[in-house]
């Protein structure tokens, strides 16, 4: 250690250097991009405002007692879901707790502070690594700490994805327990960071684990211990994180079975990048969707580049490290160990999600590289020719933009002249004089001005690499507007209107994010989650609901059978988005519609019952006889329809993923549309399904609804299928019973046979009278628990309002509790006319195994910590008391320096 160390603990000084450039650098970042706190640019894009910031407000709720459900049961989100295994995916990191001391309407800053705390604790983490893997200069480790907490992985893809941030912070965290169990200490406490990784995220904490795993081993290669002592430090550290992932198995467990039951994703194959573009992404200020992130900057980069030519460094160490930066390099390219990295499952989305492990490598090198000494120049030349050499080979890859070599020539200058410099400042340093001084002011100049250099040139690319990737986002991916009045009015407007349980009230069908009823309140259908239920999603599917992100966003349903079926009494109906350009604007507020609608529990004959024991299997390909069976009565028309494309001909039929009538564009300046005609009951309300069409419907001749035109239907349909529209009210049958839909496609899309339905609206208030004269006269929900007394004599099935996710037992009376049946995918439960009530409770799947595999780790660590406790007691030995006297002189400190072995640590000189 030099003389620039300060006084106390070199380690603590590190981080508290990583932390203070990280947050400046991070907050920098996002002024430059002008994004939001410091700008007008939203920073929600993508899954940051549809999923993380609404499910930070649904916790902001459940701290202060204003949300519907609690841990085990969201009843706000899809019909009732699920609630831990969102918790664990979503909000396991204790950083999530500090939204509840914002204020409810700040929740987006909330967010961006928890985001901003992770990232600072990343840096921080790895600085505190750094001098436990070898002793080292603290300004050297606070500089590289920051490098990884800034590196292209996290600003690039984990800031809208911040529950991937908890990997960021738990990997250097599990390699100081690898530290820990290599030295023999801190078990206990290495079993508690384990713990805390997976229960934060445990995705990316089983990459962060298998990233430590390597570390370790390294390590003990190349300490060279004997076999054994190697065996039983490996040993060691297999419990640790035995034991750890053990006391974590509650919650890891319900997330494991709940990703069992979720909607499933098509299969993806792997396709590995070119070399090009992911020598592209070591550069800065480049940007690509589905490319490895793995900038750490130019001085990090360098120093990592120049470890093989360092010969201050052991070759073993050397040879080790390089090896390992290589070996994962190339894993990440092979589909094998790629599925390896992502537990055996093809991500969705961005495919080099564990590229931060390999900038956690970069950053462990590069420190090997520099707590030797600054390289010399043969070093620091070898290490300029192959980034050159990296530069012209990224040069031909489409991410590399004519502003990334200003900054690429800055960066490579500043780092070259820093390490020079640091150089030249060390090595005069190293000589002592006869008092034993060391260093000159001019060399204590060099060094300071050389760290300043350093520092410089890493926030000043950083800044430029985080702020490129904020502006690239916004350009290319969905982006929401942050809290403001559209969400406060809406908001009101459900607090207003809201009966829940007695009724359902929807947020309606021009949705802000995808989780509307988490974000503004309510209960509806829209969720957003990767662990939406696979019933709950076919179900709507087949009931003409529409979705995006492959049927794992469901989207509300306006449609007046459905909130009949599912008890949504009240439906918010706001103007689409103005922050959003799909479709043109309207002038309208919001409103609020009621209608009678039946409690959340009925009661259905024993012939329905039957029919609807096969659940989704069940339904037709026509949602609206699907509808027409959960409602139990015959409520609609469907025509035959005559479909005309804008040059008057009959549509050529579509392919098999989208199956009807193939509807293309519209031409540039085209005066004709297409048309859809047919005949229906005057005065019934028309319906649209067409889940492959992309454009407006509009029914012509319509009379107007409360003074007011009929309404336009706004469907948004892609191909390849990520997305299908739903089923949209166009309005009432004239008179003469023709109807005319007029469509207006942006795309080619389809429009399918059975297309449209006509509601004749007296019978199905007729339907709603029968099941409100029949059905639960009172409902109680609290969390995982629904109680309903039925009228006595009661026979058939129960059907309650909610899907029937796996983990729903129900008894009626004083029986016991059963599995619940299924209606269609909605929750029944037998009666048999003896009993006036029935509860039904939700078990969440996983969470028995759970607590179990949890209280038997918990008891194993008591056991361990017994045994620990007696073999020191054991070791120690009550021994002879020393004879009274003068305490011994204090034994001379050694003249000579430590040894320093191969791991980069420290060996007591005899």
């Amino acid at each position: 250690m030099d003389r620039s160390t300060p006084r106390g603990n070199p380690a603590r000084a590190a981080a508290l250097l990583a932390a203070a450039l990280t947050a400046t650098a991070f907050c920098a970042a996002d002024a430059v991009a002008r994004s939001f706190p410091f700008g007008p640019r939203t920073r929600s894009v993508n899954d940051l405002g549809n999923q993380y910031v609404p499910f930070h407000a649904h916790l902001w709720d459940l701290l202060h007692g204003r949300a519907d459900g609690g841990l085990l049961v969201n009843w706000q989100s899809g019909f009732g879901s699920s609630f831990l295994p969102d918790l664990g995916t979503y909000l396991g990191s204790p950083f999530a707790l500090l939204v509840g001391v914002f204020p409810r309407d700040e929740i987006d800053l909330a967010v961006y502070v928890v985001t901003l705390l992770k990232t600072v604790c990343a840096g921080a983490a790895m600085a505190w690594l750094l001098p436990a893997l070898r002793p080292g200069r603290w300004w050297a480790a606070g500089l590289l700490g920051a490098s990884y907490a800034l590196c292209g992985w996290s600003v690039a893809d984990a800031a809208y994805n911040p529950m991937w941030l908890d990997g960021l912070v738990a990997l250097p965290l599990l390699c100081l327990a690898g530290e820990w169990a290599l030295t023999g200490r801190r078990r206990f406490l290495g079993v508690l960071v384990v713990t805390a990784a997976w229960v934060a995220n445990f995705y990316t904490a089983y990459m962060a684990t298998l990233g430590a795993a390597l570390v370790l081993l390294l390590r003990l290669w190349l300490a060279g211990l004997p076999r054994r002592r190697a065996l039983a430090v490996a040993g060691r550290a297999a419990v640790t994180a035995a034991l750890g992932v053990g006391l974590a198995a509650p919650l890891v467990a319900v997330v494991y079975f709940g990703t069992k039951h979720a909607s499933p994703l098509p299969e993806r194959a792997f396709v590995p990048v070119s070399g090009q573009d992911v020598l592209a992404r070591l550069l800065p200020a480049t940007y690509g969707f589905g490319t490895p992130a793995l900038f750490v900057g130019t001085t990090t980069l360098l120093l990592a580049l120049a470890l093989p030519f360092h010969r201050a460094v052991p070759r073993r160490v050397r040879a080790g490290w390089t090896l390992l930066v290589i070996a994962v390099a190339l894993s990440m390219q092979w589909d094998p160990t790629h599925l390896v990295w992502h537990a055996f499952t093809a991500p969705n989305g961005s495919a080099y999600r564990q590229a931060f492990v390999l900038c956690a490598l970069l950053v462990i090198a590069a420190w090997h590289t520099l707590s030797f000494g600054p390289p010399g120049r043969r070093a620091l030349g070898a290490a300029g020719a192959l980034l050159a050499l990296t530069a012209a080979v990224a040069s031909g890859s489409d991410l590399v933009r004519p502003f990334v070599w200003p900054v690429l020539l800055c960066a490579a200058a500043g780092a070259l002249g820093g390490l020079l410099l640091l150089g030249r400042a060390v090595r005069p340093a190293r000589s002592t004089d006869s008092r034993g001084t060391t260093g000159t002011p001019r060399t204590t100049r060099l060094a300071a001005l050389a760290v300043v250099l350093l520092v410089a040139t890493q926030s000043t690319e950083a800044v430029a690499t985080s702020a490129v990737a904020t502006r690239t986002r916004l350009a290319h991916m969905d982006d929401y507007a942050p809290w403001g009045a559209r969400q406060q009015r809406q908001a009101e407007a459900i607090a207003r209107a809201d009966g829940w349980p007695r009724y359902r009230t929807d947020p309606g069908r021009e949705q802000t994010v995808g989780n509307d009823p988490l974000l503004v309140g309510g209960q509806g259908a829209q969720y957003y989650s990767s662990l939406t239920s696979d019933v709950l999603s076919r179900m709507l599917t087949a009931l003409g609901g529409g979705w995006t992100s492959r049927g794992r966003n469901l989207q509300s349903l306006d449609n007046a059978v459905t909130d009949a079926v599912f008890s949504v009494g009240a439906r918010v109906h706001s103007p689409p988005d103005p922050h959003q350009n799909w479709f043109p604007q309207d002038g309208s507020g919001v409103t609020v519609s009621r209608q009678d609608v039946p409690p959340l529990v009925t009661v259905r004959p024993a012939r329905d019952a039957r029919n609807g024991r096969a659940g989704v299997r069940a339904f037709g390909p026509s949602p609206y006889r699907n509808q027409e069976l959960l409602l139990g009565a015959r409520v609609y028309t469907v025509p035959r329809l005559t479909v005309r494309t804008a040059a008057g001909r009959r549509p050529e039929r579509g392919p098999d993923d989208r199956p009807g009538l193939l509807i293309g564009a519209l031409g540039a300046g085209s005066v004709h549309r297409p048309e859809i005609s047919a005949r229906c009951p005057a005065g019934s309300e028309v319906y649209l399904w067409a889940p492959h069409f992309s454009g407006t419907a509009r029914l012509t001749d319509a009379p107007a609804r409360r003074g007011a035109p009929a309404p336009t239907g706004r469907f948004r349909a892609d191909r390849p299928v990520t997305k299908i529209a739903p089923m949209q009210p166009l309005g009432t049958v004239p008179a003469s019973g023709r109807l005319r839909i007029e469509l207006s496609p942006n795309r080619a899309g389809t429009v399918p046979d059975g297309a449209v339905g006509c509601l004749d609206t007296a019978r199905l208030r007729t339907a709603v009278r029968r099941l409100e004269a029949t059905g639960a006269t009172e409902v109680t929900v609290s969390d995982g628990t629904l109680r309903a007394r039925v009228p006595a004599g009661s026979t058939g099935t129960a059907v309650i309002a909610a899907p029937r996710i796996a983990g729903w037992r129900c008894a009626t009376g004083d029986a016991p509790e059963r599995p619940a049946s299924q209606y269609y995918g909605l929750i029944a439960v037998p009666l048999d006319g003896t009993a006036t009530s029935l509860t039904c409770t939700f078990h969440p799947p996983g969470l028995r195994l759970g607590t179990a595999v949890g209280a038997a780790s918990l008891l194993a660590l008591a056991v361990l910590a017994v045994l620990t406790a007696v073999r020191r007691r054991r070791t120690a030995g009550p021994g002879p008391h020393p004879p009274a006297g003068p305490a011994p002189a204090p034994a001379p400190r050694p003249t000579t320096r430590p040894h320093e072995t191969a791991t980069g640590g420290t060996a007591r000189t005899p």
